[in-house]
């Protein structure tokens, strides 16, 4: 498999909103698959093959194993220090992202209906600003997003709130009616 096709094999993978939560929870944590499904409210077999989708995509690595009444439970983690929190190389087409852009929205809807009253940054812009100003944003992007993948920790951990950072920022094509350059 090419560089390309990996791109868009894991994009796809993680296309989907259950992936999303997990690629999420796992995160600053390691968890086998019946941690994940009791977290998720899923079934350990739903669990498995989802975590077995995102593991063969590249997006999760084995954390190693523990014993567990006789048998041997595999433990997983998302590795973001890894994958970096900007575009990857990579060329999947716009049609893999507006998939993967839904598969957010539906998580988001999810996300939002369990939001806490209160201040919290929100923000949308489509606009024109100079090159420099784009470029610091970015960094500024990256930054917080860093931060919080960072210091992520498992579920319920003491002492730690539960958030919601969903970030895709992005230039845009000078005159829209311009196609898409592969």
């Amino acid at each position: 498999m090419d560089e390309d096709d990996g791109q868009v094999s894991a994009l796809r993978a993680t296309a989907h909103p259950v992936r999303l939560r997990m690629l999420s929870l796992l995160t600053g944590s390691e968890m086998s698959a019946a941690e994940v499904a009791r977290e998720l409210d899923l079934t350990h077999a739903n669990a498995s093959y989802h975590l077995r989708v995102l593991l063969d995509a590249g997006e999760l690595v084995e954390a190693g194993e523990e014993k567990i009444r006789g048998g041997v439970a595999k433990r997983y983690r998302y590795p973001h220090e890894r994958h970096g929190h900007h575009a990857r190389p990579g060329r999947p087409t716009s049609d893999d992202q507006v998939f993967y852009v839904r598969a957010v929205a539906l998580e988001l809807e999810r996300r939002i209906r369990q939001r806490v009253p209160g201040p919290g940054p929100h923000t949308d812009l489509e606009g024109w600003v100079p090159p420099e100003v784009w470029a610091r944003a970015c960094e500024l992007m990256t930054q917080a997003s860093l931060l919080l993948h960072d210091h992520n920790a498992a579920p319920r951990t003491p002492g730690t709130v539960h958030v919601s950072h969903t970030s895709w920022a992005f230039q845009m094509r000078q005159d829209p009616t311009e196609q898409e350059t592969t």
